[in-house]
């Protein structure tokens, strides 16, 4: 059996250490720093003693300073998170919804939101017709088997965020090139 591993007594230097090391591999929201930071107090805690409060501060500290040093910036974020979900296929329930689990501030994501469509007449659309095709639902699908799995094709854009309107339009589309049209239109 392997050894557990004793967690390291939490001190600021080891708290911005981890947090920079964090950044160096993932991106995330100040909210989702927040909470790695706090996981790795927990198992300290719990292993070495002493409160979770007496580490609070010095886990605001980091934020602030990673913050301030640019290192954190949960505007970018939220966009960056927001245009790869929208390339994923994700509707904009979806995004809002993933962008509130990461722990971004419901006003950012609604700027990111905002960005997207700058960017893309009609994002959600345009979303749902890339999943559509990366998962072969609607006219992406063999023409006999199109009938038959209707319901279930809906129920896919559905969980992806989409409302009934815009999976009718996608799924009950004449072709791909009638989808084509009703990007462009």
């Amino acid at each position: 059996m392997a050894a557990t591993r004793i967690p390291t007594r939490i001190t600021p230097q080891y708290l911005e250490n981890a947090a920079l090391h964090y950044l160096e591999r993932f991106a995330a929201s100040s909210a989702g720093l927040r909470r790695v930071l706090l996981r790795k107090v927990d198992r300290s805690v719990a292993h070495w003693g002493g409160e979770r409060a007496d580490h609070l501060a010095a886990v605001d500290a980091v934020i602030v300073k990673l913050t301030n040093l640019g290192y954190l910036n949960d505007q970018a974020f939220a966009e960056m998170k927001t245009r790869a979900l929208h390339r994923q296929g994700k509707g904009s329930r979806a995004i809002r919804a993933t962008l509130a689990a990461k722990g971004v501030d419901s006003d950012l994501a609604e700027q990111a939101m905002e960005t997207l469509t700058e960017e893309h007449a009609q994002p959600d659309l345009a979303a749902a017709v890339k999943l559509a095709r990366k998962r072969r639902l609607g006219p992406f699908r063999l023409p006999e088997k199109r009938a038959e799995t209707r319901a279930k094709d809906m129920a896919a854009l559905a969980r992806a965020g989409f409302d009934f309107d815009t999976a009718r339009r996608v799924i009950d589309a004449d072709s791909v090139d009638g989808l084509e049209e009703l990007l462009t239109s």
